[in-house]
């Protein structure tokens, strides 16, 4: 019976037969044990000298890592293993060959990774990423289907930028410039005005010259866009969609998350509590020190994280030095070796990390205390503010100087109408979004204040001569969701193939 082996617990028992690549294999005498994966999951299959034709076993002691196969076997119950079960191996066949596989056993560095990224995807850790990324995906689409939204479709090349001119890609559209879109958003309050309630979903595009562990040049944004919305009613919105989305991914992944060694604990929190609301002044107080979370402040908080990172590089650095001098000792077996300098490679990765780590946190503690009222917050002031937090904050009411020339004032006219929700751990702004202005006068106004090109917007005022109604929206970005979903390093494994600066290929 040809099966899958997400379908393998459906047929213990059973004979089966599984088409897949050999993610691993290791030898012992007389039986050998293979990972395969199929794409739908990885499974152990132990292959046995005295079960299975001299050949097949032949077979099975040198094929390669990466080589396709078919084999066939009986499904046995075994929960130590990956998905609880195991295929007693019958028979084996070679499909494809494969030799002298690039991607080994050892650690690599993330350069090389990105160099072979067409391979790097064929990994445990990223095929669950992979998975991951398609439970959100489906269940943003689930969550506004049912909530009435209708999904509509944004031009990816614009004539006008939506929020300044310094970060488009500039390309020629048939002797025009026209540009790579940075947001569907402006197309999108059109489109709610003839739907009610929409959104868009697609790439979009930033030339930021950023080699920050939150930038790519090109990326994936889901922007809902709503008739007679305003701000509270968005950030209701924002927060339930988070939380069906948490909801979504932890019933479906949790196999995932285990492979990725993730500690769901925040998660669960965050798909039910309230997500706190902070102005940007309170969350300036908070930022600086000023003000505590649960009597503990920023300051307090960061010199904790630097203390820890110090204690534990030194571990590091005696572990690396122990296990060295017992390489060199030449008292360690071939697969003990091995072993040792796994993990010696895993170590330095980790002391590269500590000692980064090392660097930064006394610069985000200089930057904090001496935060200026009125900025926007860098990436630094949003790692620093969310690790008083165990769920995701909203911080709203920003001073209307720094934020995007659409977002409406309140009546006082000092702040834009805005939200940013920042995951915590440090991960930072994933939705932006807020109020739209509808006073066509001090959008004009705003237009000439960011020396935009009027005439190219003049479409988007009509938006206010014609029947204006308060409205809201946002933009989530996918990948930067599912670096805080999955506790990623950085964005560019949140994507099948990252495009950011200094890289196009593969």
């Amino acid at each position: 019976m040809l099966t899958t082996i997400s379908r393998l617990r459906d047929h213990v028992g059973q004979r089966v037969t599984l088409q897949g690549w050999v993610a691993n294999r290791r030898n012992s005498k007389g039986i050998t044990f293979l990972i395969l994966r199929d794409g739908t999951g990885f499974c152990q299959c132990v292959v046995e000298a005295s079960q299975v034709a001299a050949a097949c076993f032949e077979l099975a002691e040198h094929i390669g890592l990466e080589s396709s196969c078919r084999l066939s076997g009986l499904v046995v119950r075994d929960e130590r293993q990956i998905g609880g079960v195991e295929v007693r191996v019958e028979e084996l066949q070679l499909i494809g060959s494969s030799h002298d596989y690039p991607i080994a056993k050892k650690e690599h560095g993330p350069d090389f990774l990105l160099d072979h990224r067409h391979l790097w995807l064929r990994s445990q850790r990223q095929w669950a990423i992979m998975r991951i990324r398609n439970a959100v995906i489906y269940s943003l689409h689930r969550f506004f289907q049912q909530q009435g939204f209708v999904q509509m479709d944004a031009p990816i090349f614009t004539a006008n930028a939506v929020e300044g001119t310094s970060t488009l890609f500039e390309t020629d559209y048939y002797g025009t410039p026209a540009y790579l879109s940075q947001s569907g958003q402006l197309y999108g309050e059109a489109m709610a005005m003839a739907m009610g309630k929409i959104y868009t979903f697609g790439p979009t595009f930033r030339a930021e010259k950023s080699k920050t562990r939150r930038h790519l040049s090109e990326f994936w944004m889901i922007e809902p866009e709503m008739a007679f919305y305003d701000l509270d009613q968005n950030m209701d919105l924002i927060e339930a969609m988070l939380q069906f989305v948490l909801a979504a991914v932890l019933e479906e992944c949790m196999n995932e998350f285990y492979i990725l060694n993730r500690d769901v604990g925040i998660l669960q929190r965050s798909a039910q509590a309230r997500f706190p609301r902070l102005t940007y002044e309170e969350a300036v107080e908070l930022l600086t020190g000023r003000a505590a979370v649960n009597g503990t402040t920023t300051l307090e908080l960061l010199e904790a994280d630097l203390q820890a990172v110090r204690k534990r590089k030194a571990a590091v650095l005696q572990e690396i030095e122990e296990r060295n001098q017992k390489l060199a000792s030449g008292t360690l077996r071939k697969g003990e070796a091995n072993y040792y300098r796994a993990a010696i490679d895993r170590l330095k990765n980790e002391l590269k990390d500590l000692e980064e780590d090392e660097v930064n946190i006394p610069q985000w503690l200089a930057s904090a205390k001496h935060f200026r009222f009125g900025n926007d917050f860098g990436g630094s002031d949003e790692t620093v503010l969310t690790r008083l937090f165990d769920v995701p904050i909203m911080v709203y009411n920003w001073p209307h100087e720094v934020k995007a020339f659409y977002l409406k004032r309140t009546a006082d006219g000092r702040w834009a109408k805005g939200v940013d929700v920042l995951a915590p751990e440090g991960y930072g702004e994933i939705v932006g979004g807020g109020e739209r202005e509808t006073d066509i006068d001090l959008l004009i106004e705003k237009i000439h204040e960011h020396k935009l090109p009027m005439q190219a917007f003049e479409w988007y005022l009509d938006l206010r001569r014609y029947g204006s109604v308060p409205h809201s929206g946002f933009g989530l970005g996918l990948e930067r969701l599912l670096a805080w979903l999955c506790k990623l390093p950085h964005v560019r494994e949140a994507i099948p193939f990252p495009r950011m600066y200094g890289r196009l290929t593969p």
